[in-house]
């Protein structure tokens, strides 16, 4: 069973849909990726899943138990920690404030401290800042910040929506290496959305790509990293010819 199913979701803002008819899973332990345009939905699935927005139709299962519609806290509670565009860190918080903010459910004064300690060995910056504003950081120690606070929550899964954007190309690695040793070393699942999608496949095992609000290909990373049209579209390289009429070849469907 996944960590998180999702099937047939259905969002919207208004009177527009936004999310049309989602299916996707994320497998405990693993990293999986979103890729799609500016616009096409993607950060609407985070807020669905976070309980941020309701979704009007659909499930979405968590740890086997369904989860749409309940307040954001208690999805917090169930184990799951939304890191959102934007990072938005309290700004007038100091560094190690807005850390403890990310346990306020918790209440093992102890074990906390220790997860203090645990982000500051992944992230030692933090570690040389833990008593300066979060406002005064630079955005990619805001970014830090922000990952940083939603782990203390202890998540079983961790949404992590355009962690690279606004980056340098030197910090967007480090921050995607933090990434992936959290995975390792945590075992927490991720679920990713990234504009570059170089480095979301790299990171990834799993991919679907948004079109528009709906999943128009899922499939292994190592497969969409070969496939024509993500490498004409999302990879900029270059084909002679794009394979069949349609823009999209599914690859695999759902049962």
């Amino acid at each position: 069973m996944p960590l998180l199913k999702i099937r047939n979701i259905e969002t919207y803002y208004g009177p527009i849909m936004a999310i049309k008819g989602v299916s996707l899973d994320v497998e405990e332990g693993s990293i999986v990726t979103i890729l799609g345009a500016n616009g096409a939905g993607k950060t609407t699935i985070l807020k669905t899943i976070s309980g941020v927005m309701d979704p009007e139709k659909g499930s979405i299962e968590f740890l086997g138990q369904s989860i749409e519609g309940l307040a954001p806290d208690k999805i917090v509670r169930m184990g799951i920690s939304h890191v959102p565009e934007g990072r938005e860190v309290f700004e007038e918080l100091t560094v190690k404030e807005n850390l403890i903010m990310g346990a306020y459910l918790r209440n093992d004064r102890a074990e906390i401290r220790q997860d203090l300690k645990t982000m500051y060995n992944y992230f030692p910056v933090l570690g040389e800042r833990t008593a300066q504003q979060a406002g005064s950081l630079s955005g990619g120690e805001q970014q830090m910040l922000a990952i940083g606070r939603a782990l203390m929550s202890r998540p079983k899964l961790l949404l992590l929506d355009e962690p690279s954007l606004g980056l340098s190309p030197i910090l967007m690695q480090e921050i995607f290496q933090i990434i992936k040793r959290i995975n390792s070393e945590q075992k927490t699942s991720m679920l990713i959305v990234e504009q570059n999608a170089l480095m979301a496949l790299t990171l990834a095992q799993h991919g679907y790509v948004l079109e528009l609000g709906r999943i128009v290909l899922e499939d292994s990373c190592k497969e969409l990293m070969e496939n024509e049209d993500i490498k004409e579209f999302y990879l900029g390289v270059k084909e002679e010819s794009i394979r069949g009429t349609k823009r999209w070849k599914r690859k695999k469907k759902w049962r």
